[in-house]
């Protein structure tokens, strides 16, 4: 049985904070213990994540991946593990990626119009 993922991984986390704003996402990953991160169902908005000290990590769900895109549509393909993500980048025109989960298929379509500067 394919993985069902609620939240963006760490590396995906870690890449979309490199350009994304924060407070897009909508939980942390907490990162104090390197052998056991656990994701922490806290609103963004109640994590204390300028915290310096605390090792955190933004991390988003479908929906608040969704709200980065515009119209975006996220849909299955005709095989469990074949999942599109679509939307309309700053050009006008429709994008479409495809990947293994629907997170993953958000992901890449961010990553994708960001490279272009299309976001």
């Amino acid at each position: 049985m394919a993985e069902i993922k609620s939240f963006t991984d760490i590396p995906q986390s870690k890449k979309l904070a490199e350009f994304l704003p924060p407070e897009s996402a909508d939980v942390i990953w907490d990162l104090t213990n390197p052998d056991l991160p656990t994701i922490r169902a806290i609103p963004y908005e109640d994590s204390d994540y300028n915290n310096k000290y605390l090792n955190i990590i933004a991390a988003w769900s479908l929906t608040a991946l969704l709200s980065v895109l515009e119209h975006p549509r996220c849909f299955q393909g005709d095989k469990p593990t074949y999942w599109f993500c679509g939307c309309f980048g700053k050009d006008k025109l429709y994008h479409e990626v495809e990947a293994d989960n629907p997170i993953d298929a958000c992901v890449v379509m961010i990553i994708k119009l960001h490279k272009l500067n299309l976001l």
